[in-house]
This record gives C-alpha cells, sequence and structure tokens, in this order.
C-alpha cells in the first residue's frame, strides 16, 4: 500500500527536528488512485459544523449556503469549522460500506507491521492505535486556528493523507502553521497523494477554499493515538 521507493530517513529526521512534514509520493499510484475514485464517487458525505448535528451534504443547495454562510459568522468568536466528512470508523463498526477502501486503508494502518513503523518512524514506541475519517473541502469550507490536543484521547500525531488532484495554492484549503511571532511560519498545500504529518500539540488550521476552486479538498485524516515517549 505504501510506495516501496520512498527513502524515510530523511522524513524521518525532519519529523523529530521541526515536528511536521509533508512526504510526497506516500501511497502506491494505484491505491491513490482508487481512493480518489470512492471518496469522489461513492462516499455519502455529511456535512460536519461544530456543535451541530452532522446532516446529508447538499452541494450548490440554498440550505448548504446557508450552513456555509452561518459557520463563517460564528467563526468570528472563535474556533470553528465546516467541511464534509464521513466517518471511517464509526461506519467499520457499524458494518456499513464494507467494500469502500476507506476500511482496508484502516486496517492496514493499525496492522502490526504499519503500528510498527509508524513507533520506529516517530521515536515514539508508546503508539499503538491509527484513527481514520475522510474528508471533503468545498468552496466556503474551513478549519480555524486550534492545537488538536485531546489529553485524555491520547493523540500525539496528526495526520492528513492528501487526495486532491492538481490543487492549486490560490484556491484556498490550505494546512498552515503559525509562527510565534504571528506570522504564517509554513504551508503545505495538499499535494496529490501526500502525507502531512506533525506532532501534537501543533497550532494550525486549514484557509478557507475559494469560490473559484476547480475542485474539492480531499483527504482522510485522523490521529496516530499512544502515550507519551
Amino acid at each position: 500500500m505504501i510506495n516501496n521507493a520512498l527513502d524515510f530517513e530523511p522524513w524521518r529526521r525532519k519529523l523529530r527536528e521541526t515536528g511536521r512534514i509533508q512526504i510526497p509520493g506516500f501511497l502506491q499510484p494505484e491505491v491513490a488512485e482508487w481512493l480518489w475514485r470512492c471518496l469522489a464517487n461513492d462516499v455519502p458525505w455529511a456535512t460536519a459544523v461544530r456543535g451541530e448535528a452532522e446532516r446529508p451534504a447538499q452541494p450548490g443547495s440554498d440550505e448548504d449556503q446557508a450552513i456555509i454562510n452561518a459557520a463563517g459568522q460564528t467563526a468570528r468568536e472563535g474556533f470553528h469549522f465546516v467541511y464534509d466528512r464521513y466517518q471511517v470508523v464509526k461506519a467499520l463498526k457499524a458494518g456499513g460500506d464494507p467494500e469502500f477502501p476507506t476500511h482496508q486503508v484502516l486496517g492496514f494502518f493499525n496492522a502490526p507491521q504499519f503500528l510498527e513503523f509508524i513507533r520506529s518512524f516517530t521515536g515514539n514506541s508508546h503508539l499503538k492505535l491509527v484513527g481514520a475519517q475522510a474528508t471533503r473541502y468545498r468552496p466556503g469550507h474551513f478549519l480555524r486556528q486550534h492545537d488538536d490536543s485531546q489529553d485524555e484521547e491520547g493523540r500525539r500525531y496528526a495526520y492528513v493523507l492528501n487526495l486532491s488532484k492538481d490543487w492549486q495554492p490560490d484556491w484556498g484549503g490550505l494546512l498552515q502553521f503559525p509562527g510565534a511571532d504571528g506570522q504564517v511560519a509554513e504551508t503545505f498545500v495538499p499535494r496529490w497523494n501526500s502525507l502531512s504529518l506533525f506532532k501534537v500539540p501543533t497550532p494550525h488550521f486549514v484557509t478557507q477554499v475559494m469560490p473559484w476552486a476547480k475542485g474539492f479538498r480531499y483527504g482522510i485524516t485522523g490521529w496516530w493515538y499512544g502515550s507519551q515517549a
């Protein structure tokens, strides 16, 4: 499933030095295509808004635009988000959509071989679980700044497996990391088949997707869980 041609050692060093990396070409090309087709054509997306119940996504409808507009107003008060998601873990536990490759990816991420790999890669021998949800950011969607800290859940690393084709920086949907000086310290464009990975807690946000974006920002995202190293 992972690209066998990758040399992970430089990325291992950079992660330990900076706490965040983006690895290009993470999956085997045919696996990335397989996942993208599922996200683009098959997944029953729900729109998620912080503090509200999920509802079936209705792109282009008046109701959908009202949801996006209201989320933008609420976001003035602090942390907030609006985007589409498909909760892979929840679906898997309920026995739903067993044919989806998202379920196979989650199984691979929690297999002993992959768990041993991420322990070695991060230097944290206590990592024990990987979560996953599929995400879709459409024009107007965003995720305001936060740091992912949830000590009771044991989040140690956050990841985003980017599955957006030909994404352009001025389309928005950028993963950005603010610095202590108030400037943006680093930006990750959601490049096709790349893995963005960073330590928790790390302040970050996803910029709003612009109206002229010629596609949706797809991904599989979640956390690597465990106790402190």
